[in-house]
Parts: structure tokens; sequence; C-alpha cells
């Protein structure tokens, strides 16, 4: 098979979002392939495991279309250096992590630790060294792409290099699998398969609210495993005594072992997060334009993650170098849809709260040093936080007119470029606003 056969089939049996920003950059290098292996070159690691997770599959039924051949899918980084035997040792390695449904790249060495979730990460990484014996079970919660699943599966990577049987699945699949059983009678299988694991890895529990039979189930399944000393761990995005619907007999045991909370990151742990990320993908950003990744994204990991791809597939597929100027313009519609949903009672309720003056002396006449530097850093951020014109900002803080609007602009502008500490509590302010932390 030719490359441009290979596109062509490719480009018909995938969604043109997918092909023109990823697909269309596999290279099938066939001089290096053979009926057991098909190697393709891409231009970084991040694209290369984002085609393999979503695409694999399909990857290789293009092959069987034209050849009738199912070879693995081996994909690398252009100008990686792989012999035939490291290529072999990864494929079992991913074969054993795709028989639990893990992802490889999910460890405790890629997450990057802050305030934040530093107490969810030191007791996963506690449970992995001894699972079954310490925090058992281990409950993790927070809210929505905040890591949660990457430290349930790097309890499970580790497991596995320690030979240990780990089952990892969503609640829902749970379920699935429950109901199936139920239908073909095949409880048995069902039983042994949840039962007889070293490491269970339940992701998303909350679901199973209002699921009674269910839960009866999963009651058993955990006393079983909890009895002989197997390592259960869960994540929710909340504490298991706020999951309405859930049975109090379920939440007592959901809370013998430890609960651990997973926060909002910080300023600085989201900016070490994209440094991480950008790192690990082969991903050069400056850190200008990581700064602005970071104070104008809310803090899901999973939209900076897309965003990171994003960035690099449109430098690769245009041609051009990562700057400033592309990147804002890939990030237009998200920041104008931040925009929309913060207001400026918003904005003077925090800076307020933040510089430690009362909401209301920012709208009074007041002139005293304190008060004239949070109303300059309310003006600037409600600029460059909302949709508002001078004019609508100089009316809601019952200033004379745009003018003051513009001269305290032109002057935090200033100190932005020359003061280093009012530029961290800038930065600071945005993270918040963006977060919605008021």
């Amino acid at each position: 098979m030719t490359n441009k056969e290979f596109l062509a089939i490719i480009k018909q049996e995938s969604t043109a979002l997918d092909y023109n920003r990823y697909l269309k950059q596999l290279v099938y290098k066939k001089i290096s392939s053979d009926e057991k292996i098909a190697v393709f070159e891409v231009s970084n690691k991040y694209i290369a495991s984002w085609i393999k997770s979503k695409y694999k599959n399909l990857i290789q039924h293009c092959f069987e279309t034209i050849d009738g051949t199912k070879p693995e899918i081996e994909i690398k980084v252009a100008g990686e250096k792989k012999t035939k035997k490291e290529i072999i040792t990864e494929k079992l390695k991913n074969d054993t992590a795709e028989s639990t449904i893990l992802n490889p790249s999910y460890t405790f060495d890629s997450f990057v630790v802050g305030s934040s979730n530093q107490m969810a990460y030191n007791a996963s990484l506690a449970v992995s060294k001894k699972p079954g014996i310490q925090y058992n079970p281990l409950f993790i919660y927070g809210g929505t792409g905040l890591g949660k699943t990457h430290l349930l599966q790097a309890i499970g990577n580790d497991a596995i290099t320690q030979g240990k049987t780990v089952i990892y699945v969503t609640i829902e699949q749970f379920m699935n699998d429950f109901t199936f059983s139920i239908k073909n009678k095949n409880m048995e299988h069902f039983r042994n398969k949840y039962r007889k694991c070293d490491v269970l890895l339940i992701d998303d529990i909350q679901f199973l609210s209002g699921k009674e039979q269910t839960q009866e189930e999963f009651f058993h399944t955990f006393n079983e495993l909890h009895n002989a000393k197997k390592q259960i761990v869960m994540t929710s995005d909340r504490l298991p005594s706020q999951i309405a619907g859930l049975v109090d007999r379920l939440k007592s045991r959901f809370e013998w072992g430890l609960t651990a909370d997973i926060q909002i990151p910080g300023l600085e742990t989201k900016i070490a997060i994209i440094e991480k990320k950008s790192e690990l993908n082969g991903i050069h950003l400056s850190r200008e334009i990581i700064n602005f990744i970071a104070t104008n994204l809310d803090s899901s990991i999973r939209e900076i993650e897309g965003v990171l791809i994003r960035i690099n597939a449109s430098a690769s597929l245009l041609n051009q170098e990562i700057n400033l100027e592309l990147v804002q313009g890939l990030l237009k519609e998200q920041i104008k849809e931040t925009k929309e949903n913060i207001k400026l009672p918003d904005i003077i309720n925090i800076v307020a709260s933040e510089l430690n003056i009362k909401p209301s002396d920012i709208k009074s006449k007041k002139r005293t040093a304190t008060v004239a530097n949070a109303r300059r850093v309310v003006i600037y951020l409600a600029r460059e936080l909302t949709h508002n014109s001078m004019p609508d900002i100089a009316k809601f803080l019952g200033m004379k007119d745009h003018s003051s609007i513009s001269h305290n602009i032109k002057k935090a502008n200033e100190l932005i470029e020359k003061d280093e500490n009012f530029k961290l509590i800038i930065e600071n302010l945005k993270n918040k606003l963006i977060n919605k932390e008021w």
C-alpha cells in the first residue's frame, strides 16, 4: 500500500477535522514495514499518542481493505530510531495496557504536582507502592479535567509493572457489563472478572446514583475485594456523602479508607502543567505564550492538552513558527466565550477581596493610593476580560468619561512592563476570574 492510497482511505473514514489537523500528517514508511508491523511517522509524540489511541483500529482496517493483512500499528516521531526488538517490546507493553484500557502515558512522572493536588498525588503514590494495605479504599474527588483519571490510571500502570491484575473501568462500563451479564445469564464470568483482580479502579462513581440493582452488586464486589485486601480506588466529582441516590452502606464504605480532593490549580501550577505537557510532546513555547495560555484558559487539564495539540498541529500545517499571534488567533473564540461569562461586579468583588479593601471604595470618589491602585486593576481587568467599552466601564465606576479609563489602562500596561509584583497580581486575578473563583 502506498502512502497516497492510505491517506485516501483514512480521509473517507475519519472526520474532516481529525483528518486535516492530525491524520493528514501520517507518513507510511513502506520500507520499514512488513505484514506484522506497519510503521508511520508524525511530527511529535503528542500527535503520535493521540492518533494511536483514537485511530489504531481504523488504520488496521485500512490494511485489511487493501491487502487483507492486519499489522500492529507503530507510530513514531520522524527521525526517531527504533529497532525491531524495541518495537515488539513496546507492542507487548501496549497490549498489557490495552487489556486494562489504561493510557500508558498516565504515570506519576508525567503528573504535575502542586498545592491543589498534593494530597491526592501522595495518597495515590502510597497506594501504588502498597496496594490493598494503605488507604483502602482511596476515594479521589474534584471537578472535571483536574487530573483524577490521570492519578487513577497512574496507580494502574504502576501496579501492572508489579505483576498485579488490574481492572480499570468507568462506573458506566461496570453497569453495562452487569446488565449484559444478567441478560445473558453469565454472572459467574462477571463476578470472576471484578472480584478476582488485585486492583479495581472505578472512574466517575457518582453515576452509580439511583441504580439500586447495580449498587447491590457493587456492594458485594466491594466487600469481596476489601476482605481479600485487594485495592479499590474510585473517583468522583463530589464527596461520598454528597452523592444523592447512593445507599448509606455504600457511602459508609467509600469513606472507610481515605478521601482526597483535587482542587483548581493556581496560576503557578497551571504554568507548570503547560510547561510539562509541552516538554513531553516536543512543543517549544516561549514564556510569553505559556503565560498567555495560563491566564486565558480555565484550569481543565484536558482543555490545556487540546489547545497544545491545536497549536502544534496548526503551526505544522501552516508551516510557520509558534508565536503569540498564532496562539491568540487559535484561542480567540475560547477567550470570547470567557469574556461573555465575566461581569463587572465579579471583577470588583474579587479585586476588593484580594487587595483587602471594600468593594464600595472602588466605586467611590476616594483617591488614596490603595484605592487608586485597586481601581486601576479593576479597569485593566474589565477591559481585558469583558466586552465592555471604555464608556461602559466609566459609567459603571461612576467616573466622568472614558479618558480616565484610557489613562488607567495605559498606566497599568506600564506597570506590567516595569513592576513584576503588579504583573503577578494581574495574572493571579485573571486566573481566578477565568476559573470563577469568586
